[in-house]
C-alpha cells in the first residue's frame, strides 16, 4: 500500500495519457468500462495533465471517473505546463481551464510539469511555486509537487530550494535504471535523500518494455509462464522504497485487467525474479534502440507535424523484433507528416523529456525504412 500523504490504496494508478482511441478521438465507452474494473478492483488513482491530447485526457476523466463516481471515492493529479507559458497570469487561466474540464472541484496531486533546469528557472521567474502555494492555502489543491526529467544534480536543487514540494513524479523503470540519459537511479536516490514520496511514471517506457524480442520474453516466460511480461516491469518499479503509487498508461482492457490482476495483492519482486530482470537488462543494453516514451511534447512543436513517436515506434520494432515486413508495412501507412519531410529545425529537441537528438535518429528511420 502507498502509504503517503494520507493515500492508502494498492500501488496502481491510471495514467490518463495513452487512452484507448476510436475513429480518431478517445473511445469513451471503453474507457469508463475500463476505470470501473479499475475502480472495482481497488484501485482509486487517476493521472491527467493541461496537455494531455490538447485536453482530450481531461475532458474524459470528467466522463468517465468524476461524473460517475463520488469525488472522495478517487484521487486525481493534474499539472501545469511551463513551456509555453510566459505571463504569471496563464497560470490561472490554465488551471480553471482543468478544473472546467475534469470537473473536479479540486486536484489531490497538482504538479508543475516536467520539469528540467530551463523549465525550473522559469517557475522561479514567474512565480510557479508561489502559485501552488497559494493554490493549496485555498483548498483547490490538497498536494503540490512537480513532475521532473533531468539529472539527478538539478534535483537536488529543486528540493533544496523548495522544501515544500510534497511530492516528485519521476520515470523509473528497470531499463533507464542505470540509462545516462535519464539516470532513474540517481533521481529515486536523491528524492529518497530528500524524504519524499515518488509517483513513478514510464514504468513500462511507452509500451518498450511489455513486448520485448522473442529471446528476452523467453527469459521472462522461462522464470515463470504465468506472467506477463509487462507485469515484471510494474512489479520492478512497484518494489522501490518510498513509492507512493505506479503510473501505468493503459490504453485497452486487456492491459487494465492483466495491471489490476497481479496488483490487486502485490508482491515485491523475490531476488531470484530481480536476477531475471538482470538479464534481460543485459540483452536490452546491446540493442541500440531510441528511447522514445512516446509522450508526443515533440509532435505538438513540430512544425511539419511529423509523427515521431509512431516512426521511432515502427524503427525500435524492427530493431527489437526483426520483423522487416511487419515495420514497412506500418511505415507505408503513414500518410501526413512522414519522417522524410523533417526540416531539422530542432523545436522538438527543445521538448523532449528524454533529450533525443530527434532530427539524427529520424535520419536512421528514413535511412532504415525508407521515404
Amino acid at each position: 500500500m502507498g502509504n503517503y500523504l494520507g493515500y492508502n490504496s494498492k500501488m496502481l494508478a491510471f495514467g490518463m495519457m495513452r487512452l484507448p482511441r476510436a475513429k480518431g478521438k478517445v473511445d469513451l465507452e471503453q474507457t469508463k468500462a475500463m476505470v470501473d474494473v479499475f475502480m472495482e478492483r481497488g484501485f482509486n488513482y487517476f493521472d491527467t495533465a493541461y496537455v494531455y491530447g490538447d485536453g482530450e485526457s481531461e475532458r474524459a476523466v470528467k466522463a468517465a471517473v468524476v461524473d460517475r463516481y463520488p469525488r472522495e471515492a478517487f484521487w486525481l493529479t493534474d499539472k501545469l505546463p511551463f513551456w509555453d507559458t510566459e505571463k504569471p497570469e496563464q497560470f490561472n487561466e490554465m488551471f480553471e481551464e482543468s478544473l472546467r474540464r475534469t470537473g473536479a472541484g479540486y486536484f489531490d496531486i497538482y504538479l508543475l510539469h516536467s520539469l528540467n533546469e530551463e523549465l525550473y528557472e522559469k517557475t522561479e521567474r514567474l512565480g510557479g511555486w508561489d502559485f501552488l502555494k497559494e493554490l493549496k492555502a485555498k483548498g483547490r489543491i490538497r498536494h503540490m509537487g512537480f513532475s521532473f526529467h533531468d539529472t539527478p544534480e538539478v534535483l537536488d536543487k529543486i528540493l533544496t530550494e523548495h522544501p515544500e514540494a510534497e511530492v516528485v513524479q519521476l520515470q523509473i523503470n528497470y531499463a533507464d535504471w542505470e540509462n545516462p540519459a535519464v539516470q532513474s537511479r540517481g533521481c529515486y536516490e536523491v528524492a529518497r535523500k530528500h524524504g519524499k514520496p515518488i509517483l513513478i511514471m514510464e514504468p513500462v517506457k511507452g509500451s518498450a518494455l511489455a513486448t520485448l524480442n522473442p529471446a528476452m520474453r523467453k527469459v521472462f516466460e522461462d522464470a515463470n509462464p504465468n506472467a506477463s511480461v509487462a507485469s515484471w516491469a510494474v512489479r520492478y518499479a512497484a518494489s522501490l522504497d518510498g513509492v507512493m503509487t505506479v503510473l501505468s498508461g493503459m490504453s485497452n482492457m486487456e492491459q487494465m485487467l492483466d495491471n489490476t490482476s497481479y496488483m490487486t495483492e502485490f508482491a515485491p519482486l523475490s531476488e531470484d525474479e530481480q536476477e531475471t530482470i538482470g538479464k534481460v537488462v543485459e540483452m536490452l543494453n546491446e540493442i541500440p534502440v531510441v528511447p522514445c516514451t512516446k509522450c508526443r511534447y515533440c509532435v505538438d512543436s513540430c512544425p511539419q507535424k511529423i509523427d515521431i513517436p509512431n516512426a521511432f515506434e515502427i524503427y525500435n520494432e524492427l530493431l527489437l523484433f526483426e520483423d522487416r515486413h511487419r515495420a514497412e508495412r506500418k511505415y507505408k501507412r503513414i500518410e501526413e507528416g512522414r519522417p522524410s519531410t523533417c526540416i531539422e529545425c530542432g523545436s522538438c529537441m527543445e521538448h523532449c523529456p528524454q533529450h533525443i537528438e530527434i532530427p539524427e535518429e529520424l535520419k536512421k528511420v528514413t535511412g532504415t525504412l525508407g521515404e
